[in-house]
């Protein structure tokens, strides 16, 4: 059957359809990217200028907009990790039902569109009346409205990363024996805390940075939400440089797909497996 193949060309085939299929791709991303660059340095004269580059610093509010959109991205990966890594290791270790429970309310935020979504927090937020103003539930309501750290923001995004960061842990999972696992440790005197955090989790490795990487994403390029509720994190501040500065915008964004260029590889470095040294004879 090989010679078969071979004879018919077909061993040729997969290498030239992969050839094209990379040459496809990486022009659709390139081609873009390069016309980004070139426009931000063009001075219009046929020259080249990087003052959309240099100006960024000094830009008025890029520094807090990017400080609080890593501020935000940072509180809500621990936050959805928390929340979701001990969920899933219950629902893996309990019945088929549970996880099937699980998947559903993970899955939800996927069918609200985000207006929609921003619209019932605003509906939330707006919510009760004058006589509980003087109780903690109306004060807890004015505290994560802070523009300093918007905490609702946090809520947000953690409920809009739901979809992407359950199916990057379930596939962690399901390559995992999750009860064997727990059941060995606790059978050498481990207890529950313990046998997760020291024997599961780091099988896990690769799932919570994959998990980590796509909340991080939505978080940086997330404008919706944030513009309706009237904050201003790093997309939005780049949406309104962009109505009086079109080079500086093109900038920032292209420096954004940058920083989350140097993230990825970062946590790709993080989650590589380490090689044990070789025994010396």
């Amino acid at each position: 059957m090989a010679q078969l193949t071979q004879r018919l060309g077909g061993g040729r085939r997969p290498r030239l359809w992969r050839g094209a299929v990379l040459l496809v791709a990486g022009l659709y991303f390139l081609v873009p990217m390069a016309a980004s660059v070139w426009f931000s340095v063009d001075n219009r004269s046929g020259g080249v200028q990087f003052d959309a580059y240099t100006g960024l610093l000094s830009a008025p509010g890029f520094t807090d907009a990017l400080v609080l959109t890593l501020e935000l991205a940072a509180v809500t990966v621990v936050v959805l990790l928390a929340l979701l890594v001990p969920a899933l290791i219950a629902a893996r270790l309990g019945t088929a039902r549970m996880r099937s429970v699980l998947e559903v309310v993970c899955t939800l935020p996927l069918v609200v569109p985000p207006v929609a979504f921003t619209a019932g927090v605003i509906g939330v937020l707006r919510w009760g009346p004058d006589h509980l103003m003087d109780t903690p539930f109306f004060q807890t309501i004015v505290f994560i409205q802070q523009p300093e750290f918007p905490l609702v923001l946090v809520i947000a995004y953690v409920l809009m990363s739901l979809p992407l960061a359950y199916r990057a842990l379930d596939s962690g999972l399901r390559a995992v024996d999750v009860r064997t696992l727990v059941e060995a440790a606790r059978s050498c005197g481990a207890s529950w805390p313990r046998a997760v955090v020291t024997v599961v989790l780091p099988n896990l490795r690769g799932a919570l940075l994959n998990a980590a990487f796509l909340t991080l994403a939505l978080v940086l390029g997330e404008f919706t939400a944030a513009s309706i509720l009237g904050y201003q994190p790093f997309a939005v501040w780049v949406y309104s440089v962009g109505n009086s500065q079109g080079q500086m915008s093109v900038a920032v964004s292209v420096l954004s797909l940058l920083i989350t260029w140097v993230l990825l590889l970062l946590l790709a470095a993080a989650g590589r497996e380490r090689r044990p040294a070789p025994a010396q004879s």
